[in-house]
């Protein structure tokens, strides 16, 4: 018979752990997550406007993916693949963003990776020191984790809808002088919005001159981290734009985040990439490959044949980004007819990503007979009496309780979205 096992209790037991272990914070939107699913486990009806995934039976893969990924486990493609990914997913990659973003970038710049997650912790690995400045938006994605985990000092500079949620050449410039990283996301996970194009260009000239100054004084350059892992999903009027390709000099300061897992719907597949200065890139694949953050091989060998088909490729695009569309809209449309009607909500039009932010003005109401003091008692109150599951903007970074919410579309039919707007209305008419 086997032996039952006993353990301390968990405020016991970390005691023996170290004080980073005990003071990191986990996923707030994963803590959501399980929360949805076992209420769904008990049978609640709900819009679940949570995790940024994808549900296949809405989003499948690309076949050229599936297709490639059975041909290349069938070639034999089971081994480790290099730290830096394979060699002709890298060559793929510079062709790729030669064709589709006009930027030539010469391979040794060019880093894979299981996704973009660990190229993000990575660059604050490779370039931070204990107590280097990181400057970043809030709300954003994990960069107060990262800091907290590299031991950077942050700098926050919160955001609202005023800036579409993104911050300005004049809220870097007072931080410039200290700075070891600067961090933007476009389009921004959370908010779905895309950074003005004038702006981002602002910010690159603003890093150059700062290194030009830094290089006369002999100091470190400030590297400017651009994540557009969404840039592949922008909707209406709004067009993307990279640093690099608006101010070429910024180029040696920069790196470039990307991935396969949200433009393609393969968030599973842990297939990102990196373009960076070959010194970084170097030391990067060094830090990543101590900790094994490589893409499966036989994923990156599909990757690398989806990307030189670029028909298929805009085929897929299109078809997809049309069904994210859909139900951006569709949420957009509902939250703008019951701000007509009086409603106290407020919802920013689609731009990019699959994101929707939606805005509750609750804050010091009461509502459903409860006094709502922060996001998460109206994140509470949209589920239980609603069914309405929604990420707060607490999860990216923010302090203030002021109402903001992300609405996620990946893994949500229409029948879902058409469904909870009467719910809702009658929660906020009662």
């Amino acid at each position: 018979m086997a032996k039952t096992l006993e353990f301390p209790p968990l405020e016991v037991g970390d005691a023996g752990l170290s004080a980073l272990a005990r003071g990191v914070v986990g996923s707030e939107i994963l803590k959501i997550a399980a929360e949805i699913r076992a209420l769904k486990a008990k049978g609640a009806s709900i819009c679940n406007l949570t995790v940024g995934d994808f549900d296949p039976a809405y989003f499948p893969v690309p076949n050229e993916l599936t297709e490639g990924t059975r041909a290349a486990l069938a070639e034999g493609h089971t081994n480790y693949p290099p730290s830096d990914g394979v060699l002709v997913l890298r060559e793929a990659l510079v062709r790729f963003y030669e064709r589709e973003l006009g930027l030539r970038y010469p391979i040794e710049s060019v880093i894979v990776a299981g996704g973009a997650r660990p190229l993000l912790y990575g660059a604050y690995r490779t370039l931070i020191d204990p107590g280097d400045v990181a400057v970043y938006p809030v709300p954003s994605w994990n960069n107060n984790h990262y800091a907290y985990l590299s031991g950077a000092k942050a700098v926050e500079l919160p955001v609202s809808a005023a800036s579409n949620f993104f911050p300005t050449a004049d809220d870097f410039r007072p931080h410039i002088g200290s700075a070891r990283l600067l961090l933007i996301n476009s389009p921004l996970n959370p908010t779905g919005t895309v950074i003005d194009p004038g702006e981002l260009a602002r910010i690159a000239t603003l890093v150059v001159e700062e290194n030009q100054r830094r290089s006369a004084a002999g100091s470190r350059p400030v590297y400017l981290v651009y994540d557009q892992v969404y840039w592949m999903l922008t909707h209406g009027g709004a067009r993307h734009a990279t640093p690099v390709g608006l101010v070429p000099e910024v180029a040696p300061y920069t790196l470039l985040l990307d991935a396969l897992s949200k433009s393609f719907c393969a968030t599973g597949m842990r297939v990102g990439w990196g373009f960076m200065p070959p010194a970084v890139r170097r030391r990067m694949a060094d830090i990543l490959g101590h900790v094994g953050a490589w893409a499966p091989k036989a994923e990156q060998v599909a990757t690398a044949m989806l990307l030189d088909a670029p028909d298929a490729m805009r085929e897929f695009l299109s078809a997809s980004q049309a069904k994210v569309k859909e139900r951006l809209d569709a949420l957009h449309a509902g939250f703008s007819a019951m701000k007509s009607s009086g409603l106290p909500v407020d919802a920013i039009a689609p731009q990019g990503a699959i994101y929707l932010s939606a805005k509750f003005d609750w804050i010091g109401k009461t509502i459903k007979g409860r006094s709502i003091k922060t996001n998460d008692e109206i994140r509470r109150v949209l589920l239980e009496e609603a069914g309405l599951a929604v990420v707060p903007f607490q999860a990216f970074g923010l302090r203030e309780e002021n109402g903001w919410f992300r609405l996620s579309v990946g893994a949500v039919s229409m029948d879902d979205i058409h469904a909870v707007f009467p719910r809702l209305r009658a929660l906020m008419m009662s």
